[in-house]
Order: structure tokens, then sequence, then C-alpha cells
């Protein structure tokens, strides 16, 4: 059983909701989606090689090699519970492991390196999403100080904001930004003079800049999401794709702004009476303004908890921490 801290005397009231969680007739927007099946739960994000095969990672700790004709293979066990992938180069991946932390996979010879275990003799818990600069630094996040992976709705309750974003460059780490409400999906933009954060907890995007005088300084980008946000990708077009797990919970809304021991009792109860994530599959992407300007989504679909969203060409494949498959959509049947 996870191990329950303390909550600190944190009160803070929600941004508004900007949609209901759900009215009659809610328009479908997403296209039909097919399921790739795979060998065990939580395919939490989805990497794409210049080949077109995918990379996700299981429950289990298994790396997954997903061919463009539906093969799938185990590439490697990582021996923790892998979460944010991106590549790096042509032969590697960059994973976040929520126990193990910030790891190099080589793909042609099955190998898994630690690049960051702990910071300031802090053991690394919890490393949730990375981006990889040009220059080859590797941006990531720590979604929670206090929590892992097994106990993350004890972040959402208590809403801790120990997430930080952290820079690996030349074998040294540092934390660019701290105070995050559960961060999670990161990208770079501006040329890689900014970063965008997803904040879980926080129901929003947070622009991080990352140069100059001014790097660290956090600002919102675009205004409050009507959901919990998780992984983000940016497509060839410059879009940014944001994993949208489930709509706002009013119970939880309701619940966030109450006395710390309220929350902590709401916790303790069984899960299935906790506020959960919806049989919804839902999608949207932002400009680099942080105006949305595409939204995916449907209900009782086959498919939910969305965490990530990874566009190649006009195909969407959809990460989840609880299906046993990957899902695809094709833009193109819009």
């Amino acid at each position: 059983m996870a191990q329950r801290t303390k909550m600190a005397a944190v009160r803070w009231t929600p941004p508004a909701n900007p949609r209901p969680v759900r009215r009659r007739g809610d328009a479908r927007t997403l296209p039909e989606l097919r399921r790739v099946e795979l060998p065990g739960a939580g395919p939490e994000h989805v990497a794409v090689d210049a080949s077109g095969t995918l990379f996700t990672g299981l429950a289990d700790g298994r790396i997954l090699r997903v061919t463009p004709e539906g093969e799938v293979r185990t590439v490697i066990g990582t021996g923790g519970r892998p979460l944010g992938l991106e590549m790096l180069g042509e032969d590697a991946l960059v994973v976040c492991d929520a126990y193990r932390g910030l790891l190099e996979v080589q793909l042609s010879n099955a190998t898994v390196g630690v690049l960051v275990a702990e910071i300031e003799g802090e053991r690394l818990t919890f490393c949730s999403n990375a981006a990889v600069a040009a220059d080859g630094s590797i941006y990531f996040t720590q979604s929670s100080r206090r929590y892992n992976i097994d106990a993350y709705r004890g972040d959402l309750f208590e809403h801790s904001t120990t997430g930080r974003l952290l820079r690996y460059r030349e074998g040294a780490v540092e934390v660019i930004a701290d105070d995050f409400a559960f961060a999670n999906g990161v990208v770079l933009v501006d040329g890689g003079a900014a970063a965008v954060v997803a904040e879980t907890g926080g129901y929003c995007l947070t622009r991080v800049e990352l140069e100059g005088p001014y790097a660290g300084r956090k600002s919102p980008f675009g205004p409050p999401l009507p959901g919990f946000p998780d992984n983000l990708t940016r497509d060839a077009e410059g879009l940014i794709w944001v994993a949208m797990v489930t709509p706002r919970d009013p119970a939880l809304d309701w619940l966030l702004p109450r006395h710390p021991r309220l929350r902590s009792l709401v916790w303790a109860t069984p899960q299935r009476l906790q506020p959960g994530e919806k049989d919804m599959a839902w999608a949207i992407a932002v400009n680099a303004k942080g105006e949305q300007v595409r939204e995916l989504r449907a209900w009782g679909v086959g498919y939910k908890a969305v965490t990530a969203v990874r566009r190649s060409g006009e195909t969407l494949y959809l990460g989840s921490l609880t299906e046993h498959a990957i899902g695809v959509v094709e833009l193109g049947s819009l």
C-alpha cells in the first residue's frame, strides 16, 4: 500500500472551469479510433522514429517497439516504470522512469543507462516527461517530490506544488524552475528559448523562460484548461498537442480549497469512492500563443485516460495510463 504522508496546510482555489464537464448532446469531434493491442497495461507515452516505428513503455517496466505493420516486440525492461519517451538521435531513447530517474536506452544493443538518479543528494522520484534541445540538453519534469506514481492521487488531493523543471547537460543536472502543481508534459518553444510545462494539478499550461536574465521565470501559457493536462508534444506544424486525461471533477474542485485534514480523509477512502477518470478520449492542440485551435473528444469509445498524443503525418497516436493498447486516429478522416 502506498505510504501517505502528512498534508501541508495549503489552501488553493481552482480557476474557474471554462466549460462544464459534460453537456447534453455533447458533439463528438474525435475521428474513429482503432487500437493496437499490447501485451500489458499502461502505454503512458509514445515516441516515433524517422521510419514510423513506435516506442512505448508499460506498467511492468518493458519498453516496446511497434512497427508500422503492427508487430510488437520487447526492446528491454527498465526495472522501473517508464513514463515519458523521446527519441535521442536515431538509435536511442530518453526515458523518464518514475522509480529510476532519467534514463537513456540504446535501441541497437538494448542497454539501459542512468543519466540522473538524484539531485543534490535527493533521490529523483516521479520523473515524468522530457524534451531534447538542439544542443543535446535534456529538459525534464519531476511531477512531485512528495509522492511517486503509485500515489499520484495524493499529490492532486494535497496540491503540494512540489513539481520541478530540470535540465541535464554535459553530465550535470540543475533546477530551472519549481513550485509546479504536478509538473507533467514539457515541450520547447521559440527555438529552445522557453519551455511549456503542463501543470496537471493546476489545470493549465505554464511558459518557463530558459535563457537570459529572466531564465526560470514562469508565466501563463493560454487560459485555464477544462480538464487535467498530461504529456505534451509538438508536431511538424508547430502545434502543441495536449493529452487531456479527464474533465475536471466538480467534487474535486469543491474539495481542493478545503482544510487539508478533509482532503486527507477523502484520499484515505477506497479509490472507487474517489473522483476518477471519466470514460472519455480527449486531446487538444494549441498554437504558439497558447490558443486552442483543435479539439478531439468523444465519450464511450473504448479508450480513456489519454496521457499522450503524438502526431506523425496525419496520424495521431494516443497513450494511456490504464489501457492495454495504443490508440490510433487518422486526422484525414475529419
